[in-house]
């Protein structure tokens, strides 16, 4: 573990005196599409309380002051106490840019390329597709203006705008009414003087958010780096007034500690860093589900884990091995196929390697063209939500669906502080029924096998792009529906084993709890691997050295306690992608060249299956993470309920397959599962955020931390 000297903040407890004594208390906020999940943790005891609500897409704070302020009624814990970071995640971002729900940014680029987000990079994800499509670009091509500026590939300055020019710019720019810019010049990944000389005058100008692709992403290939420079400018309109409000309203309630948030590569930075580069929370919420699944893969022992996240908008699948979920250096969002890379949009910013879908809670069921059930990607969101919810929804969702099944609980749903409306969610199912020439329970479960269809489509593809066989892994099921299918998906996956972690349904939000705080850094600098200048090199590593030290420091670590990974983007000569290796760490860089020609010979060996002799290597783009271990902390996850035999509360009837009669399904509570109790499927466990659903032929063990164990293959 890492010194990261951060010393456990102070907050106050009583004793027996009447005076306080000092405690340590972490909160932490996820953002979903449909609830919103807030985590308190007491780090001197491990005790961790839990809060779901219901998102408000209007006004995420709404949900946020909600869920904290009710949560810290029911245990008693004073804003004042949290001095420690309030660790946030969010699906703000990519929910912004999949609904093109941004705000009015422009794009300034160089004379001459105005149409790069229109033209893209010519690749065709379906070449035989005549009506192919693509998602509009975030800015708009009557907001994308030119300057004459230019900058060669060396990064010579031959063309600087003039005062006039920029003059004429800021007025264009004012006269749009335009909340954000985005700069990006060509070659600016060499030199940004220019960048930074027309954001320098474009903000002081107009006085708004102005980005610069020199800072968010500068790496070769103009296409997807001034789209990863658009969708930042993009989403500045949207997180940045979040996040003062956000400020502001814990300022105003005493809380002490200031805000972190999580990012798309599983690390955290401090807000006001996020909100100058919001494009780097991108896959928040699902980085940190794959933190929580990394944390969980250690405690387990579990080399080699399937992270199973499905929430109420989206279901996402990460593989963990060797304890580490992957990083991969460029993300697509808004795909208009969810399954056809290509289709969205590419930013280069740093992720967690996983596949998300539309497939969640919310998903909505409907009947195409050809007469055949769909279900997803389109959500029915937290408003107005599925058709139980009796908030207006009219189209059937998968809750709609599990609620007839009898895998839900009508009158507990949020520990009944949420009841659903079974009458209504068989009006809805019944329309697609009639469609479909089933009765209605059949739709249901027709509804309910093809959402875990889709998953374990989803979660094979994952697999099949790492080169693993997902037979007889075990998977970790968490989110508010994650338990509810997870066993479904396992049978088709021939996973053998399903861990059903405590806290299940919130486990995105402790995950940022248990994450590094973590900066990616890159920029492209083309040089052949022989002879090259050892000097230039440690200059430009120097430099993001300094980048990635301010950035932890701003988030609370202390200088000393910052790591610096390096990487290299490198290829054989004449060829047009690179692979990435990491060959070090330290202060400094200490490796000999030698020694990485051999790394990247032996990973391009493991990747093609051999090496090309006789061929330079060029380096593209240096890479370095600058990481520090947050202050570790054990929560106590065990269950306080006594030893004993193991006794269910009820049973209800419940339907596990299409064209199967209701099964009569013991039902039991969480909290009264004890470590060491078995108990065989079918069966159903209850607690307040979700619902475990153990299918016909597994049997559960409850773990020593109160996880629920569930293997296939007896009952």
């Amino acid at each position: 573990m890492l010194d990261t000297r951060r010393v456990r903040p102070a907050t106050l407890r009583p004793r027996s005196d009447g005076l306080r004594e000092m405690g340590d208390w972490r909160l932490a906020v996820d953002i979903g599409g449909t609830f919103t999940d807030i985590v308190l943790l007491d780090g001197d005891t491990g005790s961790v309380q839990v809060e779901k609500t219901l998102t408000t897409p209007a006004a995420p704070l709404d949900a946020v002051r909600s869920g904290i302020t009710g949560l810290l009624a029911r245990t008693g814990v004073r804003p004042e106490e949290i001095v420690a970071p309030i660790v946030h995640a969010t699906t703000l971002i990519t929910n912004a840019l999949i609904e093109g729900k941004t705000g009015r940014a422009a794009l300034v680029t160089t004379a001459g390329f105005a149409d790069t987000l229109l033209i893209r990079d010519e690749h065709r994800y379906d070449m035989y597709d005549l009506q192919i499509e693509f998602p509009e670009p975030p800015v708009p091509r009557d907001l994308t203006f030119e300057v004459d500026e230019r900058s060669t590939a060396q990064g010579i300055v031959e063309r600087a705008p003039t005062v006039d020019e920029m003059d004429f710019l800021a007025d264009q720019l004012c006269d749009s009414g335009v909340e954000s810019v985005a700069v990006c010049f060509i070659n600016s990944y060499v030199n940004p003087t220019n960048e930074r000389l027309v954001a320098v005058h474009v903000r002081e100008r107009l006085g708004i958010p102005v980005c610069v692709s020199a800072e968010i992403s500068p790496q070769i290939r103009e296409y997807p780096r001034m789209m990863t420079a658009a969708c930042n400018a993009a989403t500045m309109p949207v997180i940045g007034p979040y996040l003062d409000e956000l400020r502001k309203w814990l300022a105003s309630e005493g809380f002490g500690g200031s805000v972190l948030m999580m990012l798309s590569n599983g690390g955290v930075v401090s807000a006001e860093d996020a909100a100058q580069a919001p494009i780097r929370l991108v896959e928040s919420g699902p980085a940190a589900g794959a933190l929580a699944a990394r944390w969980y893969a250690r405690r387990l022992g579990e080399k080699r884990l399937l992270a199973f996240d499905m929430g109420g908008t989206t279901a996402k699948a990460t593989l963990i091995e060797q304890f580490e979920p992957d990083l991969v250096n460029t993300f697509e969002v808004a795909r208009m196929y969810r399954f056809k890379k290509g289709s969205g949009f590419p930013v280069s910013v740093p992720s967690v390697d996983l596949v998300e879908i539309g497939a969640g809670g919310g998903s909505l069921a409907r009947v195409d063209q050809f007469g055949l059930l769909k279900v997803g990607p389109e959500s029915a969101g937290a408003e107005p939500g599925p058709a139980c919810y009796a908030q207006g929804g009219s189209v059937p969702a998968v809750t709609d669906a599990d609620l007839l099944l009898g895998l839900l609980d009508a009158d507990g749903f949020l520990g009944g502080d949420m009841p659903l409306d079974a009458s209504l969610a068989e009006e809805s199912i019944g329309v697609v029924a009639d469609d479909l020439g089933m009765t209605t329970i059949e739709t249901a479960a027709g509804i309910h096998e093809v959402v875990n269809q889709n998953m374990a489509a989803a979660a094979r593809m994952h697999g099949v792009e790492r080169g693993v066989d997902l037979r007889g892994v075990t998977i970790l099921a968490f989110g508010g529906a994650g338990p509810v299918h997870a066993c479904g998906v396992a049978d088709l996956l021939e996973s053998d084993r399903v861990v059903f972690p405590v806290n299940a349904s919130v486990l995105s939000a402790f995950g940022t709890l248990v994450s590094p705080v973590r900066i990616d850094l890159a920029r492209s600098m083309p040089r052949p691997m022989d002879g090259l200048d050892e000097t230039e090199r440690d200059d430009l590593l120097g430099e993001l050295r300094d980048e990635g030290r301010r950035v932890l420091m701003a988030a609370g670590v202390h200088e000393d306690s910052v790591v610096f990974r390096y990487g290299i983007d490198a290829r054989y000569e004449g060829q047009g992608n690179e692979i990435t290796i990491w060959v070090g760490d330290g202060d400094n860089w200490t490796v000999p060249m030698a020694d990485v020609r051999m790394a990247f010979e032996e990973e391009y060996r493991r990747i093609y299956g051999l090496a090309i002799p006789g061929v330079g290597i060029e380096v593209i783009t240096w890479r370095l993470a600058a990481t520090a271990e947050s202050a570790e902390v054990e929560p106590s996850l065990v269950s306080a309920a006594p030893a004993g035999e193991v006794r269910h509360v009820r049973t209800r009837p419940v339907v596990f397959d299409r064209g199967s009669t209701p099964e009569d399904t013991p039902v039991y509570r969480r909290e009264a599962l004890a470590p060491g109790m078995r108990f065989s499927g079918p069966a159903v466990v209850e607690e307040r955020e979700t619902t475990s659903v153990i299918r016909p032929g597994w049997a559960v063990e409850v773990a020593d931390d109160g996880s629920l164990i569930a293997t296939r293959g007896s009952r």
